[in-house]
């Protein structure tokens, strides 16, 4: 999502404190899907469960942020394959409201990112991939569908943005892809990096500072199958370059989020033992250093979203 911190500092209006890992699936001592939401403390990395999570457990939805107000949508839940529902969570007392309108047709796998004044979920699966890209305007949450849509019906991709344009990279078409696209914000346009991913996956996550935005870990379409990767795409110039250090193992299925000084990556699955990771990694804007979270996660899960005023 948009860096809406740094918005927050022009305006005036103080941005929020914490980021928000929502929903996600395991296995572990049975199938479950998650209504959970996890806040972190920016200012020492603690974490609380909120008291209400989701409107029902939710898995493969997307996350994204106003500077007042986190926003969760679609997904797999409890009731359906595949939802409409868009919950919003104040970051002021963290109380949730589901939107009156949801998305523009039910579907799980999508993305979230967001400007300043709108937050937008894109692709996903209803009965194939869509190249769908639902549009929220944050001062009342009407919805309206972009005209121009992905450049491919995707599926499993993430998002994040800058102060300017929104992008979707990653994800599934036919097999596991390189391709970002990248929403110009002054009037919605889309256009296609001439580079892309590093290497071709399904299941990152998406977080950005206020100079660039990163995706990673996900799934690879060949062994080892998941992947530690983390991309950096510049903002000024949208050029790529791949951290020396990545994830703190081989995740995929992960979710993001960012403060004004750090992105955090958190959860997803591995092929492995543990499968499902609890793990939260945070990644220093000033010099990309990683660090690993003390405390991670309160259930080990992957397919969850991440949503904070600095990404989602």
């Amino acid at each position: 999502m948009v860096s809406t911190w740094l918005n927050g500092l022009v305006s005036g209006t103080e941005p929020a404190a914490a980021g928000y890992f929502g929903g996600g699936y395991t296995e572990v001592g049975g199938a479950d899907i998650f209504a959970t939401v996890d806040k972190f403390l920016f200012s020492d990395d603690t974490r609380t469960t909120l008291g209400t999570g989701l409107s029902e457990p939710t898995k493969m939805l997307a996350g994204m942020a106003s500077l007042t107000a986190g926003y969760f949508g679609g997904g797999w839940a409890d009731s359906s394959p595949s939802v409409t529902t868009v919950n919003r969570f104040l970051f002021s007392d963290d109380t949730r409201t589901t939107l009156g309108t949801g998305l523009s047709s039910a579907r799980y796998g999508l993305a979230g990112m967001a400007s300043a004044t709108a937050g937008y979920c894109g692709g996903g699966w209803v009965s194939g991939n869509v190249t769908t890209v639902d549009r929220f305007l944050f001062s009342d949450d009407s919805r309206t569908t972009l005209g121009t849509g992905l450049s491919a019906g995707t599926r499993d991709l993430a998002g994040m943005a800058s102060s300017t344009a929104g992008y979707f990279g990653g994800g599934t078409v036919s097999g596991k892809v390189t391709t970002v696209d990248r929403f110009l914000f002054s009037d919605d346009t889309r256009t296609t990096l001439g580079t892309g991913l590093s290497v071709a996956r399904a299941g990152p996550g998406g977080m950005a500072s206020a100079t660039a935005g990163y995706f990673g870990g996900g799934k690879l379409g060949s062994a080892p199958w998941v992947g530690a990767t983390v991309d950096r795409f510049l903002f000024s110039n949208d050029s790529r370059t791949t951290l020396g250090t990545g994830l703190s193992a081989n995740i995929g299925n992960v979710a993001g989020m960012s403060s004004s000084d750090a992105g955090y990556f958190g959860g997803g699955s591995n092929n492995d033992s543990p499968y499902y990771w609890a793990t939260v990694d945070r990644f220093l804007f000033s010099d990309d250093t990683r660090t690993t979270l003390g405390t991670g996660l309160s259930v080990a899960r992957e397919f969850l979203a991440g949503v904070a005023p600095g990404l989602s």
